[in-house]
């Protein structure tokens, strides 16, 4: 599948997406700066939720603004585009492997940072276990791109049988499958081709190929519609 392939490509991990609550603290869930700002807590000692669903470990991608080197910590401040949050690592100064997994951070670079959301003097920052620099641009685009699925899976479930985790609030579902069988009709707020479209792909069977574009032009009707989704397939292209 393409996110696999992307996935090896940029050597990220595989999330495992679990909010039972036995098991959500052992969760990795990709998020933006945005969610973890609208994060809530029931109290102040309970799990964090976004969007009535708890979260374990958090990852994000962002750009680097500021490094402030303190006494126990470093902070950095992160910035995704949509909201920008602190993250902090403690240090160990006797330790050599720290000094190497944390070593060549600057500011500017894009980092992705894995850890847990916390708050601390009414300011919330992410308890970083791990940051790394992201060398190919194209991760950045993935993360979103997987946070939004990711969002929707949560929200929407899937009747499909689960591959990598549950979610198991509002029934079972896989953490990246792919077009669920049943679909729900979400789309009457769409314009008419766009119904057509996203009405088409879901009804096709699931594959690693996807649907071709020709085969969405002859579906939606007229010539009009078929010219429309070639124009948009050369824009999507680069063309």
């Amino acid at each position: 599948m393409a996110e696999a392939f992307f996935r090896e490509a940029l050597h990220i991990p595989p999330p495992v997406v679990l909010v039972q609550d036995a098991e959500a603290s052992h969760s990795l869930r990709p998020l933006t700066v945005a969610q973890l700002l609208k994060a809530t807590q029931a109290h102040s000692d309970a799990e964090w939720t976004v969007d009535d669903v708890e979260i374990g470990h958090v990852t994000v991608v962002g750009q680097v603004i500021t490094i402030q080197a303190q006494t126990t910590n470093f902070l950095y401040w992160l910035d995704d585009g949509g909201g920008r949050i602190e993250a902090r690592h403690w240090v160990d100064s006797t330790s050599e492997e720290d000094s190497g997994k944390w070593g060549g951070i600057e500011e500017n670079m894009y980092v992705r940072v894995t850890g847990t959301l916390k708050m601390f003097g009414n300011k919330r920052y992410i308890n970083a276990t791990h940051i790394r620099v992201t060398k190919d641009p194209h991760e950045v685009y993935f993360h979103i791109l997987e946070a939004i699925s990711v969002t929707i899976m949560a929200d929407r479930g899937f009747s499909s049988a689960p591959l990598n985790g549950t979610l198991a609030s509002k029934g079972p579902v896989s953490a990246y499958m792919g077009q669920a069988s049943k679909v729900p009709d979400h789309y009457s707020n769409l314009p008419p081709l766009q119904q057509k479209i996203v009405r088409f792909i879901a009804s096709q069977p699931q594959s690693e190929e996807g649907v071709h574009v020709s085969a969405i032009a002859r579906a939606v009707g007229s010539d009009g519609d078929a010219q429309k989704i070639r124009f948009w397939s050369l824009v999507d292209s680069g063309v």
